[in-house]
């Protein structure tokens, strides 16, 4: 009987709207909330829309996603999930073995997902061989962020090595300038020190620790020249850095305060918000020591389990749009990040995006393109969080010793596994 209203009603709205039959709904549960996400979100509902399309926003503020991952949890135990909700890294595998995402092998075959798409992004966007998330861009997290005026003023050198880094500091610091900004919050801790291991142990090593969790890795006289390495930078930050948010940290380099910043790309949002050209008045660098290596993090969109057909064609229709040309140029340049497609074309996008794209391209045919710990892609959330505990720690302890924090790391990874 339920079928038969429906129909009846599809065929009575045929004769109004006659694409209707083919339209369906989509809800998308997302926590791009900012002013750059939201246009680039905005966009992704317009493109939806103009498909005859209805798209239900489910935004739910909070730039780490935890209050959106808490809700979507209730709603999928209830039966009643979104058609998409931004789902990333190893949470998709969760997911999936929970048997309530859908597989998207048909669109991603459609699309040639397998020849766009690095196939270390790929793996992560899918479960049991298929295709269950949609990628919707790449942030590169291994970046050194600089002020070139105020490097001449102190005439420092943009640093290649971690020795310049910390030759460029001690002239900064010399000169008045707070050599590194930076936040002092656990997830800003972690992503200063994933750098460092990046770049002291390479990007296999790297792999071996926070994906495979090799204890003989985690443990290792590399592993301690990291802490000893973090020890270090901790004399080049302010007083003030405890529990500051990273946009405020950015703001110090902008306004001439200070020398540098390890952060994401999604730091440009503040130079650009700013009116300042990247290249001139910023420039971008690999984190030193890390040429040939991206640590990522990939936004995407898993694709829950639907009923109704015609809602099925919006899911699929949404996960074709993420993917397309437009959404990607669009929503990559208001969030700062570059599109995850290989075959993108670059030339609208700023020098350091272009940069960031070359070298993913490069980092894709070697092991130098690794998932970031930091942001939730390398690892379960259970040990980020034990890491995260460690670093911050030893970070704040002027007293603590590398060799013991090593052993502290791998029992804290070990205990939550």
């Amino acid at each position: 009987m339920k079928a038969f209203t429906h129909l009846a009603a599809a065929v009575s709205l045929a004769s109004l709207l006659p694409f209707a039959a083919q339209a369906g709904e989509v809800e998308v549960l997302h926590w791009w909330t900012s002013g750059g996400e939201k246009r680039a979100a905005d966009t992704l509902k317009q493109l939806v829309e103009e498909q005859g399309h209805t798209w239900k926003d489910f935004a739910v503020a909070g730039g780490g996603g935890e209050a959106a991952m808490t809700v979507l949890k209730t709603r999928a135990v209830s039966g009643n999930p979104p058609a998409a909700a931004q789902i990333k890294g190893p949470d998709i595998q969760e997911w999936g073995e929970l048997g309530l995402l859908t597989e998207l092998d048909e669109v991603a075959a459609e699309g040639n997902w397998d020849q766009i798409l690095p196939e270390q992004v790929a793996r992560i966007m899918k479960y049991d061989d298929a295709y269950v998330a949609v990628p919707v861009n790449v942030h590169r997290v291994n970046w050194l962020w600089i002020n070139p005026e105020v490097f001449a003023k102190a005439d420092a050198t943009p640093p290649a090595t971690l020795d310049e880094f910390f030759a460029a500091a001690d002239k900064l610091k010399a000169a008045g300038f707070v050599p590194i900004a930076h936040g002092g919050q656990p997830w800003q801790d972690g992503t200063v020190f994933e750098d460092i291991v990046i770049s002291v142990l390479g990007p296999q090593d790297y792999r071996k620790a926070f994906v495979d969790l090799d204890r003989d890795v985690l443990t290792g006289d590399k592993m301690v020249q990291a802490f000893a390495t973090l020890k270090k930078l901790r004399d080049y930050i302010d007083a003030d850095a405890a529990g500051r948010d990273w946009n405020t940290a950015t703001v110090m380099l902008i306004n001439g305060k200070a020398g540098m910043q390890i952060m994401g790309d999604w730091a440009k949002s503040e130079w650009s918000a700013a009116n300042k050209v990247a290249g001139k008045d910023y420039q971008c660098l690999p984190f030193p020591g890390t040429q040939g290596s991206f640590a990522f993090n990939v936004d995407s969109l898993a694709m829950f389990k639907l009923t109704d057909d015609d809602d099925r064609k919006a899911q699929d229709d949404l996960a074709r749009t993420v993917l397309g040309s437009k959404f990607q140029q669009f929503f990559n340049q208001n969030k700062g990040s570059i599109p995850v497609r290989l075959d993108e074309d670059m030339s609208s996008f700023d020098s350091c995006a272009q940069q960031s794209m070359a070298d993913f391209k490069a980092a894709a045919k070697g092991p130098g393109l690794q998932p970031s710990l930091a942001h939730g892609m390398a690892a379960s959330s259970y040990v980020q969080g034990a890491v995260f505990d460690v670093v911050t720690n030893f970070f704040n302890d002027p007293a603590a010793d590398p060799n013991k924090a090593v052993q502290q790391l791998a029992a804290a990874i070990q205990a939550v596994q």
